[in-house]
């Protein structure tokens, strides 16, 4: 190599260099907003519950049966004393929203910060917006003493899936998790039955994790009959073991 490409190389080098302590030096201070996330989704959310979580796509219009159905359950669960949290986005999260605005207790919305999608429905009481997926999902778990399940996308069997994953390895309390659309969920729930259970990657018992409902009255009924046999505030065992979510 000539000298001349020996230089160019070294002001490579020393540029990539300076690059990389930049980044290095971005990412520690990134760490400060991603505290600041979760420090105030816990000042905000802390004295909401009871509260149910409430997942489903953004995607599903506003004439939609499966929305209709959302606001009618929200609106129930409002007026039952639950609180209701949704994403905050359109769609499913909006139906649950504006049900529970429209009862007596409290409509939440985590909101996210995407390129395209959502976009923050006005039916909430409490609105907060997160940037880091894990930190937003943190806060969908940790305040919830019930999870509702509409059909969705990959973000909704994402949130489905990290719900009964928490639960299955005991990182989280068992609460009720409710699938709603059995035309929708049945062949997810036959598959898991006959691949996850049939090859030995879960146990049988892991199904009972899982409720499939269709009427909002109904759902309402299970998510109080799980709590006939248990205090729906969670135990000092059970805090401890959600701090390490």
């Amino acid at each position: 190599m000539s000298d001349s490409g020996k230089r160019i190389l070294k002001l490579r080098q020393m540029v990539n260099g300076e690059k990389a302590t930049a980044l290095k030096a971005r990412e520690s201070w990134h760490m400060f907003t991603i505290m600041a996330e979760f420090i105030e989704s816990t000042e905000r959310l802390s004295g909401v519950g009871p509260a149910v979580t409430i997942f489903g796509s953004a995607r599903t219009p506003v004439e939609h049966t499966d929305y209709l159905m959302c606001v009618d359950l929200a609106r129930r669960l409002s007026d039952a004393g639950f609180a209701v949290i949704s994403g905050g986005g359109p769609g499913i999260m909006e139906a649950a929203n504006k049900g529970a605005f429209e009862g007596t207790s409290s409509s939440v919305g985590l909101n996210i910060e995407l390129p395209h999608e959502q976009k923050n429905n006005p039916w909430q009481n409490i609105s907060l917006t997160f940037r880091h997926f894990f930190a937003r999902k943190v806060a969908f778990v940790k305040y919830a003493d019930a999870y509702v399940v509409f059909p969705g996308g990959f973000g909704t069997l994402d949130e489905l899936t990290e719900v009964l994953t928490l639960i299955q390895t005991g990182k989280t309390r068992h609460i009720p998790v409710i699938l709603v659309g059995s035309s929708f969920w049945r062949g997810l729930l036959d598959w898991i039955k006959t691949q996850l259970v049939g090859n030995g990657t879960i146990d049988a018992s892991d199904l009972n994790l899982v409720q499939l409902i269709d009427e909002p009255a109904n759902i309402v009924d299970a998510i109080f009959a799980f709590y006939e046999a248990r205090d729906i505030e969670p135990s000092d065992e059970e805090r401890q073991k959600m701090l390490y979510l």
